[in-house]
C-alpha cells in the first residue's frame, strides 16, 4: 500500500523552508495532502504545535511518522522513493549535490535576513550590504560550478531536477525579486538562465497563483476584520 504523506506548511508568498520539499514532492509527482498555515495568525505556534512539537514548518506526516526540518523531509522522500531519481545517480554528482544542499541549509543568513523570500516580489536593489553580496557572489559561483561540471545533460543543477535544485529555488526567487544584476556577480548568463528554467516550473508556477490568491484572502481579511 503506497504510503499516505501529509505536508504541513506556511504562507507560500514567504515560507522560503516550505517551498522546498513541495516543490520536489510535486516535481517527482510523489502524492500529499497539503496542510496550511497562516504563520501571521494570532495562533499560528499553537496551529504549528498541533502539527509538531518543534512548533515549526514544514512538517511531513509519512501515515503516523513525523519528519521535521526541510532538509531530513527531503531525504526521507527521496529514500522511500529511488525511482525517483531525486539524488544524481553518479557518486561524485551525488556527493556535490549534497555539499551544495547541506551549504544552503546551515549558510547565507545575511541573505536570508535581508533578502526574505517574497515570491510575488520585484524590487531589485542597486546595492546590497556587503556580507549579503558576498552570499550572492557564493551562490552565483555555486551554481557556475554544478551546471558546468554537471550540468551538461538538462537544464538543472546537475542535469535532472534534484533535491538541490529544491534547496536552491527560494534562492532563486530572492535573485529575481533583488538582484538587478547577477552578471556584476560573475554570472555569465548561466545563472540567470537556470533561474529562468526553474521558476517557469508548473509546479512553482502553481505555488505562486496559489500565493497570489492567499495575499488576496488575507488582505481582504484584514480590510474587513
Amino acid at each position: 500500500m503506497a504510503e499516505e504523506y501529509r505536508l504541513v506548511i506556511g504562507n507560500k508568498n514567504t515560507s522560503s523552508w516550505s517551498l522546498r520539499p513541495w516543490l520536489a514532492m510535486k516535481q517527482a509527482n510523489i502524492g500529499f495532502t497539503e496542510v496550511r498555515i497562516n504563520l501571521r495568525a494570532p495562533d499560528a505556534k499553537q496551529q504549528m504545535l498541533a502539527h509538531s512539537p518543534a512548533g515549526k514548518v514544514p512538517v511531513l506526516w509519512a501515515g503516523d511518522l513525523m519528519i521535521w526540518d526541510s532538509l531530513a523531509i527531503l531525504e526521507y522522500v527521496a529514500e522511500r522513493h529511488p525511482e525517483k531519481s531525486l539524488w544524481p545517480a553518479d557518486v561524485k554528482a551525488r556527493a556535490v549535490a549534497r555539499s551544495v544542499s547541506a551549504e544552503m541549509h546551515s549558510g547565507f543568513q545575511p541573505l536570508r535576513e535581508h533578502c526574505p523570500m517574497k515570491i510575488l516580489s520585484v524590487d531589485p536593489r542597486a546595492e546590497h550590504l556587503e556580507p549579503v553580496e558576498a552570499n550572492i557572489r557564493r551562490i552565483v559561483e555555486l551554481m557556475l560550478d554544478c551546471r558546468k561540471r554537471f550540468g551538461g545533460d538538462g537544464p538543472f543543477l546537475f542535469s535532472k531536477f534534484s533535491v538541490a535544485d529544491a534547496m536552491y529555488a527560494p534562492v532563486a526567487s530572492r535573485f529575481r525579486t533583488y538582484v538587478a544584476d547577477l552578471g556584476a556577480f560573475g554570472d555569465d548568463g548561466t545563472v540567470a538562465r537556470y533561474i529562468d528554467t526553474l521558476l517557469a516550473l508548473p509546479a512553482i508556477e502553481e505555488w505562486t497563483s496559489a500565493a497570489k490568491e492567499e495575499v488576496a484572502q488575507l488582505a481582504s481579511a484584514a480590510a474587513t476584520g
